[in-house]
């Protein structure tokens, strides 16, 4: 096993690029998030249905808190995250679902 402490030396260029790159996009998404204004995250169980007692409560809320001028931000998946961007969307509100890719 290398020590870790040296692995800088195991670093290819096209390594440094590829942090580089990850480094851009990670900002540019701060950056994206920053325009957004006033926000609310809901996360929450992927495993839900449409119907279930918490894709019905994170509907509800996600649409009272869009009412109320607040963007809703979730992990954009099924279940308690499509129910808060679904609920965000019915009241005319903003509805962002960040993934990782």
């Amino acid at each position: 096993m290398p020590d870790s402490r040296f692995v800088l030396e195991e670093m290819t260029v096209k390594d440094t690029w590829r942090i580089f790159r990850m480094i851009a996009e990670l900002v540019e998404g701060f950056d994206d998030l920053s325009k957004i204004g006033p926000a609310v995250s809901i996360f929450g169980t992927a495993r839900c249905k449409e119907g279930d007692k918490e894709y019905i409560m994170a509907q509800t809320i996600a649409n009272k808190l869009a009412s109320a001028g607040f963007a809703v931000i979730t992990g954009g998946g099924p279940g308690v995250m499509e129910g808060g961007n679904r609920g965000a969307i019915e009241a005319g509100g903003t509805s962002v679902g960040l993934n990782i890719q």
